[in-house]
């Protein structure tokens, strides 16, 4: 769900008959928890100023503690298998519904994402390229988006993609790899770390929780992880190791860049490196190459669900392939009018991710577990995070669309 990888881990190949060790689901839910999150938290850091990194330690908690929520939700049923069945046990047909619009416009969002990732990057690498489509000139990062989807547009008519499941979770090392690149940059470029002196900025508060609770988005993906375990009741130890990994990865990242580049970061912080620099370079190829390989991944989800609905349950092949090409078209026209990787993360953030990993963990358990509902502390906590979700959700929803429709 990248809190963009979510879903892609339910296409990879497991054993049903073991079921998945302990290390491999550590594994997967860390790469869950990685994805383009990692590129914009040095950004969010200097939105909110360094104060703000407590904010990103609480939602990294808030996040783990709903996560543990929705084990919970599984452990009531052995029937649950996915987050859409825990919607389904709360709430029937309307609770499975409406996680699933969730899951699959925020993955929609991703692969959008990815688009302008792309774009932004080799606009970079190669900057003042234009391109003519039809007669028509295109600049810079808009072509590159275009170039992108027509590269990657095949590798979305596959239907088993097992193979690109298992490349895409080279998204850990890829993390680790941007992460070292910049520390790089920073210490043997001369870059330095001499900028960052900002203590706390109330204004961009919003941008910066919408932003981090983007990239802890990983909830989509844990019950299909927790379901795959050969113990499921290990998924508890698998979550905290997920979230404190993750959790350092991202504090790195936001520290290493915000003491490089200050109030000049850019939504993405591969775009402030130096041009020219081997650090640079590795770092950006790769950032290019990673969605690459799951774009495929994060929207055969939204293609399977439309296929399995009635007018499509026994279509051919070619309508297949027509309906993923439709899907691909449909996430180009939204790069191109909202070119925006930084607002586009926060509206995610603030209103699917809010959504998905704070408010309805919290509805469901609720609703399932009657003992929860008990005057207590776990109850307490449980509506803390509801109003705290909520103040969260509408504000940063109403900053990052005011700012996209300032910058349209």
């Amino acid at each position: 769900m990248e809190n963009q990888n979510q879903n892609q881990l339910s296409e990879l190949p497991q054993e049903p008959a073991k079921g998945t060790t302990v290390l491999r689901t550590c594994f997967n839910g860390i790469n869950a928890l990685s994805g383009v999150g990692i590129l914009s938290i040095p950004y969010a850091l200097s939105q909110g100023g360094w104060l703000s990194l407590a904010l990103l330690f609480s939602v990294a908690i808030l996040c783990w503690y709903t996560g543990l929520l929705l084990k919970r939700c599984m452990d009531s049923n052995p029937l649950i298998k996915t987050y859409p069945d825990i919607g389904e046990a709360a709430f029937g047909r309307k609770g499975r519904t409406m996680i699933s619009v969730f899951m699959y416009l925020e993955l929609f969002l991703v692969a959008v994402e990815f688009l302008i990732l792309e774009g932004d990057n080799l606009d970079k690498m190669f900057p003042n390229t234009n391109f003519k489509i039809g007669g028509l000139k295109v600049k810079g990062q808009r072509g590159f988006m275009l170039l992108t989807a027509l590269v990657i547009l095949p590798s979305t008519w596959l239907r088993s993609l097992g193979v690109l499941a298992y490349v895409s979770a080279g998204g850990v090392l890829a993390s680790a790899v941007v992460v070292g690149c910049v520390l790089w940059a920073g210490a043997l470029d001369g870059v330095g770390f001499h900028q960052g002196d900002e203590l706390l900025k109330l204004g961009g508060l919003p941008t910066s929780i919408s932003l981090f609770v983007f990239c802890y988005c990983g909830h989509a993906v844990f019950p299909t992880l927790c379901n795959s375990m050969k113990d499921r009741s290990q998924f508890s130890k698998v979550l905290v190791v997920c979230f404190i990994t993750s959790t350092i990865n991202y504090g790195s990242m936001a520290i290493l860049g915000y003491l490089m580049f200050g109030d000049y970061l850019k939504s993405q912080v591969t775009l402030n490196l130096p041009i020219g620099k081997i650090s640079s370079k590795i770092a950006i190829y790769t950032t290019l190459i990673n969605p690459l390989t799951k774009y495929a991944v994060i929207i055969t989800p939204i293609a399977t669900a439309i296929e399995d609905t009635y007018p499509f349950r026994n279509a051919n092949r070619l309508i297949s392939i027509l309906l993923r090409t439709l899907i691909v078209f449909a996430t180009v026209i939204v790069a191109l009018l909202i070119p925006f990787f930084g607002y586009v993360m926060a509206f995610t953030g603030a209103f699917l991710g809010v959504s998905v990993s704070m408010l309805l963990p919290c509805l469901f358990y609720l609703k399932i577990n009657k003992a929860a509902r008990s005057f207590g502390f776990e109850l307490m906590m449980i509506m803390g995070i509801v109003v705290t979700g909520s103040f969260v959700g509408v504000i940063g929803t109403y900053m990052s669309l005011k700012q996209i429709v300032n910058h349209i």
